[in-house]
C-alpha cells in the first residue's frame, strides 16, 4: 500500500516541478510585452499632454498637427494590438480564432504603413516650408490643411490594409504563435494576388522609407547652401534687425530637430520588417526568428518616439542652444566684427557647425515679405 503512495507522491512533485517551470517561462515570456504596452501607453499620454499644452502659435502649425496626429497613432497602435498580444500569451488560443488572427494582421499592417506615410509627410511639410516658400503659402499649408491630409491617410490605409480581410490575401499565425501577419512566405502561398499584395505593400513602405530620407537630405542640403550664400550676401544695416528677428527664433530649428530624430527612429524600426516582406517573398529559405526579431524592433517605435517630443520641447531646446553658444563663447576669438558678423553676431564666431545649421533654417520660413529673391533661389515670387 506504500509503494503506490509512494509512486503517486514523486509523480505529483514531478508534475508539481513541471507546472512550476511552465508558470515561471509564461511570467518571464509576458513581461515584455507587458513592459512594451506600458512604456508605450504612458509615454504617448505624456507627449499629447506636451503637445497640447505648447503655444497657440506651434498648436496651429502644420508640422506640429502632424506630430501630434503620429502620437495619437502611436497610442491607438499600442492600445489595439498590444493587449492581443498579452492575452495570447495568457491563453495561446486566442489567436487562433481566425477573425482575431485576421483583426491583429490587419493592426500591424495599418498602424506600420500610417506610421511612414505621417513621417513621410512631415518631412514634405519641412521641405515645402524651407525649399519652396512660396508654395507652401500659396497652398495654405497650415493646421486644417494638415488635418485632412491626417484624415486622407487614415481612410486610404484603412482600405489598403483590408484588403487581405475581403480576399487578396490571408492572415496566418506566425510560427512563434504569438502574432499574425500575412501569407508572406513563397512556399506556403502560391496565389499570385497574394505575392502581388505583400510585394505591392513592401514597396510601398520602401518607397515612403526611401522619400523621407531624401527629403530629410534636401533640406538639410538646401540649409547648408543656404548658410553658404546668406554669409557672402552684402548686409545692409537696415536689414539687420529683421534678419536677426528671425535668427533668434527656435521653432524651426526645433521642428528640423524633431523631424531628424523621429525619422532616423521610425526608419531604424521599419525597416527590418521592410526587409524580411521582400526576403520571404524572393528568398527560398524562411527565417522565423529573423521575422520575430523584426516585428519586435517595430514594436519598439512607438515606444521612443513620444519621448523624442518631450526631451527636445521648446524650453529644453532653448536650454541646450544656449549651452552650446556659452560653451563656444569660453574660445572665442578678440577678432574686429566684420560686415557679416552684423548678420550672425554670435553664430559668425561659434565654432559648432550643428549649432550654425540649426539657426539657419529660420531664414526662409521668417524672411519679411518685402524681401525679393534673386535667381539662385528655389522659386521667384509670383
Amino acid at each position: 500500500m506504500e509503494s503506490p503512495n509512494l509512486t503517486h507522491g514523486s509523480v505529483s512533485i514531478n508534475d508539481t516541478l513541471v507546472r512550476n517551470s511552465q508558470t515561471t517561462s509564461v511570467e518571464t515570456a509576458i513581461a515584455l510585452p507587458i513592459f512594451m504596452f506600458a512604456g508605450g501607453a504612458i509615454g504617448n499620454l505624456i507627449a499629447i499632454i506636451v503637445l497640447s499644452v505648447s503655444v497657440q502659435r506651434r498648436k496651429s502649425s502644420a508640422f506640429y498637427t502632424l506630430v501630434c496626429g503620429l502620437a495619437v497613432t502611436d497610442l491607438l497602435g499600442t492600445c489595439l494590438a498590444s493587449p492581443l498580444t498579452i492575452a495570447n500569451y495568457l491563453d495561446h488560443n486566442v489567436l487562433n480564432d481566425h477573425h482575431v488572427c485576421e483583426f491583429h494582421s490587419f493592426l500591424l499592417l495599418f498602424f506600420g504603413l500610417t506610421g511612414l506615410s505621417i513621417i513621410c509627410a512631415m518631412a514634405t511639410e519641412r521641405y515645402l516650408a524651407i525649399c519652396c516658400p512660396y508654395t507652401y503659402q500659396r497652398w495654405g499649408v497650415d493646421r486644417r490643411f494638415a488635418q485632412k491630409f491626417l484624415f486622407f491617410i487614415y481612410i486610404s490605409h484603412i482600405f489598403f490594409c483590408c484588403l487581405p480581410m475581403m480576399g487578396m490575401s490571408a492572415s496566418e499565425l506566425q510560427p512563434s504563435g504569438t502574432w499574425c501577419f500575412i501569407d508572406w512566405w513563397t512556399q506556403h502561398n502560391n496565389k499570385p494576388v497574394a505575392a502581388a499584395y505583400s510585394v505591392l505593400y513592401g514597396a510601398v513602405s520602401l518607397l515612403l522609407i526611401l522619400g523621407t530620407i531624401v527629403l530629410n537630405l534636401a533640406v538639410c542640403g538646401a540649409l547648408l547652401l543656404m548658410r553658404q550664400r546668406t554669409v557672402q550676401r552684402p548686409v545692409t544695416r537696415a536689414s539687420v534687425r529683421e534678419r536677426w528677428r528671425a535668427l533668434s527664433s527656435a521653432a524651426e530649428t526645433q521642428m528640423i530637430a524633431v523631424l531628424v530624430m523621429t525619422s532616423a527612429v521610425v526608419l531604424a524600426c521599419s525597416a527590418p520588417l521592410v526587409v524580411r516582406v521582400f526576403a520571404n517573398r524572393f528568398m527560398l529559405k524562411n527565417d522565423p526568428k529573423a521575422d520575430l526579431a523584426a516585428i519586435r524592433i517595430a514594436s519598439v517605435n512607438p515606444i521612443l518616439d513620444p519621448w523624442i517630443y518631450i526631451l527636445l520641447r521648446r524650453s529644453l531646446f532653448r536650454r541646450l542652444l544656449s549651452l552650446s553658444r556659452r560653451g563656444s563663447s569660453t574660445r572665442r576669438s578678440s577678432s574686429p566684427t566684420t560686415q557679416r558678423d552684423l548678420f550672425y553676431p554670435d553664430l559668425m564666431r561659434d565654432s559648432h557647425v550643428f549649432t550654425q545649421l540649426m539657426y539657419n533654417t529660420n531664414i526662409m520660413t521668417h524672411l519679411p515679405a518685402t524681401v525679393k529673391f534673386t535667381a539662385y533661389n528655389t522659386e521667384r515670387q509670383t
